[in-house]
């Protein structure tokens, strides 16, 4: 039988997202009405790790009063980082060479030091396979899935996702007036790394005439035809949402940095590529806009926070049952509980039999395919 709960630790990992806070702020409450403490761990794992980068303490507090009035707020109060896996942990040798470590056992010895019962970990699919491999270790845990990509499976959807897609949408409303204004081709470049749901839902809810998408390779001539054949009709520009992630049908991903020790590869580069080549063959004026990092920040949409909000509670709720080793899911409308094994390591591409993306092909919009 597994001892009672008195204190409990959450951690943000991976890339922020719209909703963190509120995820923090509905665990700090849902634990305090069970009579629990709850600890902030800073920066991922970090805290514990690198104890000596936090002269204020790597792990702290958290009482209701230290999260109220956060949960509208972007960002994480905790910090996060994509660069501190535990299971490959960079570490400095005396010669200045780097190699990993694995250094899960440093947090177990913590948790069990500091009288910590159980941890609450949120993140995206990085985060949860750190989590799954200190379950297996002996930890008790239940993972809260957060990415703006939507790319986790198991879940209807990822907390920050609907906030990345109302901003990326808001951004192409905008980019119609200034693209017809001066007859150009107007090519937005999303996040989402190896997955293409921003990038499918904010093109068809922003007007997009072209979508590339990573599980589709592209063939530019079709995107320049496109382009051509709304010219021949007097619709003299064109927007093209491209994801980070897509590929042409002859080439790789466009990679902004190779991974290393400690970090995974970066993307990014495909918009300024497609608009060169679009340029070329329609002889058109094509400007490339990098929506970057402005889709992770500013404040959650009602929907994200509810369902952060959501996520936090049942996560407590989840420990309080006694149960290890599961993540939050959405199975619309409820919430539910699923094996880390079944997530940890997986990725949810947009699947071809999509109505959504049947939509596109509905709408006219070119895929590139």
């Amino acid at each position: 039988m597994t001892s009672p709960i008195r204190r409990i630790a959450i951690n943000t990992g991976g890339g922020d997202a719209p909703g963190l806070n509120a995820v923090i702020r509905a665990t700090v409450l849902a634990a305090a009405n069970r009579g629990w403490e709850c600890y902030g761990i800073r920066d991922g794992f970090n805290g514990i790790l690198c104890p000596e980068r936090y002269p204020e303490g790597g792990v702290f507090r958290l009482t209701p009063d230290k999260v109220r009035g956060i949960a509208h707020l972007g960002g994480t109060i905790l910090g996060t980082t994509n660069k501190g896996n535990p299971l490959h942990f960079p570490l400095t040798l005396p010669d200045g060479s780097i190699r990993e470590t694995d250094r899960s056992d440093d947090i177990l010895a913590y948790f069990a030091k500091e009288g910590l019962d159980a941890l609450v970990a949120v993140g995206g699919d990085g985060s949860l396979t750190i989590a799954n491999a200190l379950h297996r270790k002996g930890l008790r845990v239940v993972g809260v899935p957060k990415t703006i990509d939507n790319d986790l499976d198991k879940t209807f959807t990822t907390f920050g996702f609907d906030t990345a897609v109302a901003f990326a949408t808001d951004c192409l409303d905008r980019l119609h007036s200034t693209a017809e204004s001066h007859q150009r081709v107007m090519v937005v470049e999303v996040m989402g790394r190896y997955a293409g749901w921003i990038a499918l839902h904010a093109g068809i809810s922003g007007g997009a005439h072209g979508i590339l998408l990573p599980e589709i390779p592209f063939d530019i001539e079709k995107v320049a035809a496109k382009v051509r054949g709304r010219d021949k009709i007097g619709r003299m520009y064109s927007i093209v949402v491209v994801a980070e992630g897509a590929s042409p049908l002859e080439g790789g991903r466009q990679v902004a940095e190779a991974a290393g020790i400690g970090h995974a590869e970066r993307l990014g580069g495909i918009g300024e590529r497609v608009a060169k080549a679009l340029a070329e063959r329609t002889g058109k004026d094509a400007r490339v806009v990098v929506l970057g990092h402005l889709l992770r920040g500013g404040s959650p949409t009602s929907f994200d926070r509810l369902a952060a909000l959501r996520f936090g509670a049942a996560a407590v709720r989840a420990l309080d049952d006694g149960m290890s080793g599961v993540m939050v899911s959405l199975a619309f409308p409820n919430v539910d509980y699923v094996s880390l094994e079944e997530v940890a390591g997986r990725m949810k591409a947009v699947p071809m039999d999509s109505d959504t993306l049947q939509t596109a092909r509905d709408l006219g919009i070119c895929l590139g395919d």
